[in-house]
């Protein structure tokens, strides 16, 4: 019989401290600020304000693109390895 009076009286404690910690959750989410829907955030970014990248540059040819790898790899070869862990 005692160890039932344990068993209730700890479930007594488990209850009020989860109900303590959801006030205190519930409360805390209230107070935070509410985001912005996707629509809204569509409808405020007007085409004026967005930004326009133009890329000038040539297109590199096969021969190229090889050459650039090729000094690539050899650059990245050339350096010491440096392991992070």
């Amino acid at each position: 019989m005692k160890t039932l009076k344990n068993a209730l009286k700890n479930m007594e404690i488990i209850f009020t401290v989860a109900v303590a910690i959801a006030c205190s959750a519930s409360y805390v989410s209230f107070m935070q600020p509410q985001a912005a829907s996707p629509a809204n955030i569509a409808q405020a970014a007007s085409p004026a304000a967005m930004p326009v990248v133009t890329i000038s540059a040539r297109r590199m040819t096969a021969q190229e693109k090889h050459i650039s790898l090729m000094q690539e790899r050899q650059a990245l070869l050339a350096k010491p390895a440096v392991h992070t862990l």
